[in-house]
């Protein structure tokens, strides 16, 4: 496909509007609040950026009221706590997500999310399709402030009643006011695995679920594409994780998703993304988009670096599990593994991945 490409990523404050590269700095976005929510949504990609087929976007704020129960006819919902605490029913279950928790609901599951502690809650999210954040911006205002107004007062009822039946229409969002939420429960052994079936609603407990190794980039899928495999679907988020200490003579050369466009938003360390011979700091707290069809490579700048990758399709984490394999472990080694070439060769045949030789 066509790419819109400058020789660098510029650091914007807002995503482009088109498939094009660049660098959100932290806590920026396309920022907006819905009155009385005492949180802001922060639009990171949409679907001017990745062709309607995802949206990333950060949710921060204070402890505040949940929105009411909802389910989508069609869009997938994630959850992802970086920060905080964030409640999150899904169907007939109700969990307490800490930083590294994650939420999937596909459509038809009720749902409703809600931020719990006092001082700043952070959520960073995916839906698909990406037109979906359309209803954000259909009932927010433009936010200018720091954060979030915790001292909001105002009733989001008051946004959301005269525009029912447009919500529903048009946003593709159906409250259910009668629908009665479970109580909290527990995290089990189940919460630790990922479903074998797609369209499950589940959650995933910080730090269990598989983990692959490629060289030193150990890769920790939340959801992949056998998951989200749906009509309006089709996505995956993983941690990719790594260090300067160790090879990365894969990812650390020019290679190219030729079809999934993919957002990279970092926890913790630095990378360094070059974009046709230009290198571009990613700092923590900071956002990287790539389009599909963009050549890139990525160094892994600190001691230890954590990031999560939002892919419109097959990304880092396929790519990852076929050419690296299974790893027993759950944090990133001292010693690399071997790199298989041939494994690498049919992983980016697969999933149609230009690597540099």
């Amino acid at each position: 496909m066509a790419v819109s490409q400058s020789s660098s990523m510029p650091r914007v404050q807002q995503p482009l509007g088109t498939p094009s590269p660049y660098i959100i700095p932290a806590y920026e976005g396309e920022t907006i609040t819905i009155p009385g929510t005492k949180s802001t949504v922060r639009i990171l990609a949409s679907a001017k950026e990745t062709e309607g087929l995802i949206s990333v976007f950060g949710m921060d704020g204070a402890v505040a009221d949940p929105p009411g129960f909802h389910y989508h006819n069609f869009a997938h919902d994630v959850f992802m706590c970086t920060k905080g605490h964030l409640k999150v029913w899904a169907g007939d279950r109700c969990k307490i997500l800490g930083p590294g928790d994650f939420c999937y609901v596909p459509p038809k599951i009720v749902h409703q999310p809600q931020l719990l502690d006092d001082g700043i809650n952070e959520t960073v999210g995916l839906v698909t399709p990406g037109q979906w954040v359309d209803f954000f911006r259909f009932v927010s205002q433009k936010y200018d402030g720091v954060v979030a107004d915790e001292f909001d007062t105002r009733n989001p009822g008051d946004t959301f009643g005269p525009k029912f039946r447009e919500i529903k229409e048009k946003y593709d969002v159906v409250f259910q006011r009668e629908f009665q939420g479970a109580e909290v429960s527990e995290w089990t052994k189940e919460d630790s695995v990922l479903p074998d079936e797609a369209g499950k609603e589940y959650y995933l407990k910080a730090n269990t679920g598989p983990c692959y190794l490629l060289e030193g980039v150990l890769s920790r899928p939340f959801i992949t594409t056998k998951q989200s495999k749906a009509p309006t679907g089709n996505f995956a988020i993983t941690s990719i994780e790594s260090s300067n200490r160790l090879p990365n003579s894969v990812l650390g050369k020019p290679f190219t998703f030729e079809k999934t466009h993919q957002v990279y938003h970092v926890l913790d360390g630095a990378i360094n993304v070059t974009v046709n011979g230009s290198v571009n700091l990613v700092r923590a707290g900071e956002t990287a988009f790539v389009p599909a069809g963009t050549e890139i490579s990525i160094e892994f700048v600190d001691r230890y670096v954590r990031f999560w990758a939002y892919s419109s399709g097959d990304g880092l984490e396929s790519l990852i599990a076929d050419a690296g394999g299974k790893f027993e472990g759950t944090i990133v080694p001292d010693k690399s593994r071997a790199l298989d070439t041939e494994a690498l060769k049919k992983a980016a045949e697969k999933y149609n991945v230009k690597i540099s030789s």
